[in-house]
């Protein structure tokens, strides 16, 4: 008899093994708002370096703005089409208010003096607020494509549909969504929802590379 251990593990690989790039979502099947609030606490609570979450999450369910987004996401179908549209959102600066802020979280949640964490506050500033401009934002990005990850797997879990996407014109995402006087560029956009019958993707096989290519032990 299987442990319950293994039950969850091996239910974990057959979620991952179910979700994929969906190309056609099913229109008239929109999310509840329990099963957006799962899936948006599944990124709330996501890993990222120090802790600070550099980023903002957009859940979009404006019609009109979807159809804005969509010419600057090579008119692809999914961004009108699933039930909704999450931007995740990297800060273009690092600065000590995005630091002190977190520490300011970390005192009231912990009960801890905010003067006992100055010490932490100012290792953090000196690791980050002297990098590159361009360090910065890249650093920032690959915090918001943790919480992606986050979210792809919670939905694979929840049997809701997405599609991670780099396929816009970023430049564009940004001024339609006015992220650039919010000190904000958009990393990533996934639709979610439900996938339509008539999507024929969801039919192959899944390509993934060999364990012996991917995986070296040393």
């Amino acid at each position: 008899m299987r442990t319950i251990e293994e039950k969850t593990s091996t239910k974990y690989l057959e979620d991952l093994n179910w979700r994929y790039a969906t190309k056609k979502f099913d229109p008239g099947r929109v999310l509840s708002e329990e099963e957006l609030g799962q899936l948006l606490q599944a990124v709330r609570l996501s890993a990222s370096s120090y802790g600070l979450q550099p980023y903002k999450v957009l859940i979009i369910k404006d019609r009109e703005l979807r159809e804005r987004l969509q010419p600057a996401c090579w008119n692809q179908s999914q961004i009108t089409e699933a039930s909704h549209l999450i931007v995740l959102a990297n800060r273009t600066d690092v600065d000590e208010e995005l630091i002190d802020s977190y520490l300011r979280e970390v005192s009231a949640t912990r009960s801890v003096p905010f003067k006992e964490l100055e010490g932490y506050g100012s290792f953090m500033k000196s690791k980050l607020l002297d990098l590159p401009s361009e360090t910065k934002q890249s650093w920032t990005a690959r915090q918001a494509y943790i919480a992606a990850g986050n979210l792809l797997s919670a939905a694979a879990a929840m049997r809701i549909d997405t599609c991670p996407m780099e396929g816009f014109d970023q430049t564009q995402v940004d001024e339609i969504l006015e992220l650039t006087e919010k000190g904000l560029s958009a990393a990533l956009i996934i639709p979610v929802g439900y996938r339509s019958a008539a999507d024929q993707t969801q039919h192959f096989k899944k390509v993934r590379r060999s364990e012996a290519e991917i995986f070296e032990y040393l």
